[in-house]
């Protein structure tokens, strides 16, 4: 495809201006075809400069989240992004991960868009997800694992989520347990695993972990029923983040992540989670069918559940459930 050849000599330049009698010669174009192709790419929002005698120049990428720029930025994976899928819109990037891995899609192929017309979080939720704005990414993994051993693996996320944060934008999130990074004691992103079983045998077919990151959103992008505890990373940094490079990062950070829970190493996560967990230390309500409680977040075990003490001193660990932080996102009682 002569546009994205023209960008890719182009961009290995790194800003440099590069003839266009050379580009035509390496590519085996005409001068034209790659007038016709810089065009196309200007047209795509990327800034190409063309000077007499010199040539052209990449001077800058759109912050688009497509196959081409994202793997601009992305070293080897070993599974996770051999397959990436790119949409400007789908109902849901979870629902779609689920649909294809019926179909034989790869194990760790990962589908991301620009906006979700029906994008979901846990419990049912809707999950905000407005155009050119935030990530949407889903990685569809088919480990030879039992369920058991992938119970920790939303809690993982997490992390990795928090380590891609970093990696780009040099701020650490902290996580909520159990799986939701927060920056400025709001909500930055929302994680979503889903499991599919073979019912005769329940063997696992696929597991799809989703992950929804606010990047480049303002306070009135949000609907009004969580604009009071969301953020995103622009709002939080006061700066632009690119999303194709961070996207990037997601998908490096979620191949470190497959293959520890594969090889079953998961101590470097566990403690990466004791050490970037809000809940410890503080007071917490839990929220069950039976009614609502307070106590006291006192540790992680090793399997990511959430060691609570109540006023009597008798302690008990938490596996599901929604646990809410007093002074985090509302919660003041």
């Amino acid at each position: 495809m002569s546009r994205q050849d023209v960008l890719e000599l182009l961009r290995a330049e790194k800003g440099a201006y590069f003839s266009g009698e050379e580009l035509s010669r390496q590519l085996g174009l005409s001068r034209a075809a790659v007038w016709k192709a810089v065009d196309a790419l200007r047209r795509e929002g990327y800034e190409i400069e063309a000077r007499t005698g010199l040539g052209y120049r990449l001077a800058g990428a759109p912050d688009a989240l497509t196959e081409v720029e994202i793997r601009s930025f992305m070293g080897p994976t070993q599974t996770v992004g051999l397959e990436i899928c790119c949409f400007d819109e789908i109902d849901s990037t979870n629902t779609y991960a689920k649909q294809i891995a019926l179909s034989g899609a790869a194990d760790g192929t990962v589908i991301v868009a620009n906006c979700q017309s029906a994008g979901r979080g846990r419990m049912d939720r809707s999950f905000c997800s407005p155009r050119d704005q935030g990530i949407y990414l889903t990685v569809l993994l088919r480990p030879q694992l039992s369920a058991e051993r992938l119970a920790p693996v939303t809690a993982m996320t997490g992390i990795a989520v928090c380590s891609a944060v970093e990696r780009v934008c040099g701020v650490r999130p902290q996580v909520k347990w159990p799986n939701d990074p927060v920056l400025g004691n709001k909500k930055l992103c929302g994680i979503l695993t889903e499991l599919s079983l073979e019912a005769e045998t329940g063997r696992l077919q696929s597991l799809v972990v989703g992950i929804g990151l606010n990047v480049c959103q303002s306070a009135g992008d949000f609907p009004p029923e969580v604009a009071e505890i969301a953020t995103s990373l622009a709002m939080a940094l006061g700066r632009p983040v690119s999303r194709p490079a961070l996207a990037a990062a997601l998908i490096e950070e979620l191949d470190r992540l497959y293959g520890a829970l594969k090889a079953g190493d998961l101590q470097p996560y566990l403690a990466s989670y004791r050490r970037d967990c809000v809940n410890l230390g503080k007071t917490v309500q839990l929220l069950s069918p039976s009614g609502r409680e307070v106590a006291a977040a006192v540790g992680i075990d090793e399997a990511f559940g959430l060691i609570v003490e109540d006023a009597e001193g008798r302690r008990r660990t938490i596996r599901s459930g929604e646990v809410s932080v007093r002074g985090l996102y509302g919660y003041v009682e």
